[in-house]
């Protein structure tokens, strides 16, 4: 098993994950991987939050709308709609949501998962089982 801590570049087959050291979900991912030796390289989503352009395929790959990816428990997400209200947040298009993601890794719900066979959002067990089957 190989882990990196990273901000850009995995080796070829290799894992990248987007993750938060003080995140309670992003240590029982880190843990699910170590248990079964996978591969991963992890980017620190705070510090190095993917560029927007990046993020924009990230989102793509993910099959999820942008808004899926918002941390809405988090206190960027709740500094946002305080700025923003909620009917405000709700109407941020796509590519406005991607462009407030990249600036501010916080706002990212994580761990965010990049494979060659695609992007996972989050930690459940059961879909990681199933991305890595």
């Amino acid at each position: 098993m190989a882990k990196r801590e990273a901000g850009e570049g995995s080796g070829a087959g290799e894992a990248r994950l987007y993750a938060y050291d003080a995140c309670g979900t992003c240590k029982k991912a880190r843990k699910w991987l170590d248990a079964r030796g996978l591969a991963y390289e992890v980017v620190a989503i705070v510090e190095h939050p993917p560029q927007a352009a990046a993020l924009a395929r990230l989102v793509a790959a993910s099959g999820l709308p942008a808004r899926k990816w918002f941390n809405t428990s988090g206190q960027s997400y709740r500094a946002l709609t305080a700025a923003l209200g909620k009917s405000g947040v709700d109407a941020l298009s796509e590519a406005e949501i991607v462009a407030r993601l990249a600036k501010d890794g916080k706002l990212i719900k994580r761990p965010v998962l990049v494979t060659a066979r695609g992007v996972l959002v989050g930690f459940r067990e059961e879909a990681w089982a199933a991305h890595f089957a």
